[in-house]
């Protein structure tokens, strides 16, 4: 849990994950997870007519489900499942564009090609294995022998390793279609370098009016015009208004105290002889390292969170610390060995959680919260549950995709609940986190996308600060008149405006003093010094600017780098020409999405 990263899964995860995607599957098929009309070819979603099957959708998302409940040691929240469930979605789609590519463009991977990538490019799970390396590197005779060896075949790397470059090797062969014809010229190489070494002193004034109601005064039919020729600019994520009645968990003093109390009676016992890796097995909140005896590895200064890091600092090794507080709860840490910045530990948690009279109060209450109102279509069975119980709702607006919050603080699951499927009217069911118990009532919902009537409020503001930019442009000529006749800063100070600089920055730097990029960052780096710019619009403002001072790149010291930033910027820009080339790939691709269909209609006839 403490770890950055936790070291690659054993072989042996290939065979668990076959038994249990075979089993799950069973069960979907069997109907014992009693999902209604749902059947094992329900079709979630079609890409470009090929069908992504539910219960493949859905054993997808439960294999990284449960992989991350493992890493995590605890229960994940409807949020941190919704992401998984899109995570899964996204893949399997790339999945199926990339398959019909491969068919358009005629790829495909032979057994020998197979056989040669598994000898001679073993991947990085393969060569960061700590029993193929000598000496802390990897060790290609190691791996040569496992690969001849019964065990490869007995524990399925080789059937992983085959599976693994099916995927990886056709998606190889396609990027280097893709970028063939990538190649940084000297010309395109010498742009680069200047755009990052370049750097210049600029002085300016922007006009940025305040749009009036005359400037929002505009017809629908301008509106849909606007939105007509901007459509991919209005893309919005859904909204949703939601109440919410919480019975948050009181974590008093008494329960710290009381935790710390019994980490100090757990140093005592292993002090007193007794093993540190079976008091962790029996007492570690930290599921992962707990069932190693308190494990967490060897690894470099940096992996463990702040407070953690501390405390292991301060160990020799064989030393155990004396409670440490960190924002999971206590740890009793042993430090095993240190060399240089490596080190190896053990540790055992203790979750802070309140005190059994107060757990059990709230687990009552809860109880009678959901019994009223939970997982119902009647608005006023939540506004009984809020009397009855004495608490107070609140409303909040959450965005698709993103978590609900509440003066600074996360509310679990409403967001995803919100999005998945439910109906203005009804109202959740009992969510339950380490903060507390939370029931939500859905209020109202507006679908994301890029419908004119969704955005229409968007453009209408995106038009009326584009007007009052418009009627800002006269003024600024005038300003550019009179400083050039005398300067930037007198004809400032004759019209009470303020005059901004730069400091000598490059590109990005002025960018980011402009506010803005556009024909301004182009002038702040083209006019010659001293020289007062005529006014120049862009979407935010009217710019004026003068130039006052310049250092051009160093063209001895670009020739001295040329082959090294030639090799740079190639990969640049063949990163670059992949992300487009899958993006259009993806916009291009016809996607139905039906997924909220389902989850509703799976919701409907659960409550039927």
């Amino acid at each position: 849990m403490l770890q950055v990263m936790r070291s690659s899964a054993k072989f042996v995860f290939w065979i668990l994950a076959v038994a249990f995607i075979g089993g799950f599957l069973l069960a979907e098929s069997s109907g014992l997870l009693n999902r209604g009309a749902v059947t094992p070819t329900t079709a979630v979603a079609t890409v470009n007519g090929t069908d992504i099957l539910y219960t493949d959708w859905l054993r997808r998302s439960q294999q990284l489900t449960q992989q991350e409940q493992q890493q995590s040691g605890r229960s994940l929240t409807q949020d941190e499942i919704t992401r998984i469930e899109n995570q899964a979605f996204d893949e399997m789609v790339n999945e199926i564009l990339l398959q019909q590519e491969y068919r358009r463009r005629g790829i495909t991977v032979s057994d020998a090609e197979l056989r040669d990538y598994a000898r001679f490019a073993p991947p990085q799970w393969v060569t960061g294995d700590p029993s193929l390396q000598t000496e802390g590197r990897f060790d290609p005779a190691k791996y040569q022998r496992l690969l001849a060896s019964a065990q490869a075949r007995q524990g399925g790397l080789l059937i992983a390793l085959e599976q693994y470059y099916r995927t990886e090797v056709p998606k190889e062969k396609l990027a280097e279609q893709v970028t063939a014809s990538v190649f940084a010229t000297d010309v395109d190489l010498w742009r680069a370098y200047q755009d990052a070494a370049d750097s210049a002193s600029v002085s300016f004034v922007v006009f940025r009016p305040q749009p009036t109601a005359a400037d929002s005064n505009i017809s629908d039919a301008d509106l849909r015009k606007y939105y007509d020729a901007h459509k991919s600019e209005f893309e919005r994520a859904g909204k949703a208004t939601v109440s919410v009645l919480a019975i948050p968990r009181s974590i008093t003093a008494a329960d710290s105290a009381a935790v710390r109390a019994h980490l100090e009676q757990l140093r005592t016992e292993i002090s007193g002889g007794a093993k540190f890796e079976d008091v962790a097995k029996r007492e570690s909140a930290d599921t992962i390292s707990g069932a190693n005896g308190g494990d967490l590895g060897k690894g470099a200064k940096g992996r463990f969170v702040p407070e953690f890091e501390k405390a292991l600092d301060a160990l020799k090794p064989g030393e155990l610390s004396g409670p440490v507080l960190t924002q999971f709860g206590y740890h009793l840490i042993r430090l095993d060995s240190r060399a240089g910045d490596t080190t190896q530990a053990h540790h055992i948690l203790l979750r802070i959680q309140p005190s059994d009279s107060s757990q059990a109060k709230m687990d009552r209450e809860a109880d009678q919260l959901s019994r009223i109102a939970a997982g119902g279509d009647q608005p006023a069975k939540f506004d009984e549950a809020a009397k009855t119980l004495g608490l107070t709702p609140f409303k909040i607006t959450v965005t698709e995709g993103e978590p609900a919050m509440f003066n600074g603080q996360y509310v679990p699951s409403v967001s995803a609940w919100a999005f998945g499927g439910a109906k203005p009217g009804e109202t959740s069911d009992l969510f339950d986190s380490d903060a507390g118990y939370y029931l939500a009532r859905l209020e109202s919902v507006a679908p994301g996308g890029k419908t004119f009537e969704a955005v229409k409020g968007d453009v209408r503001a995106r038009l009326a600060v584009d007007r009052a930019v418009e009627r800002a442009v006269p003024q600024a000529n005038d300003f550019a008149t009179a400083a050039r006749a005398s300067s930037l800063e007198a004809a400032a100070a004759t019209r009470k405006l303020t005059v901004q600089k730069t400091g000598m920055v490059n590109r990005s730097g002025a960018s980011s003093s402009l506010g803005s990029v556009g024909e301004a960052l182009g002038a702040a780096f083209a006019l010659p010094v001293n020289t007062v710019s005529v006014p120049i619009r862009q979407a935010d403002g009217v710019y004026v600017l003068r130039v006052d001072a310049k250092k051009p790149a160093d063209k001895v010291a670009f020739e001295a780098k040329k082959k090294e930033l030639r090799a740079q910027r190639q990969q640049q820009l063949k990163q670059q020409r992949l992300q487009a080339y899958f993006a259009d790939l993806r916009k291009s691709a016809k996607i139905d999405d039906r997924r909220k269909e389902i989850a509703a209609r799976a919701r409907r006839q659960s409550v039927s």
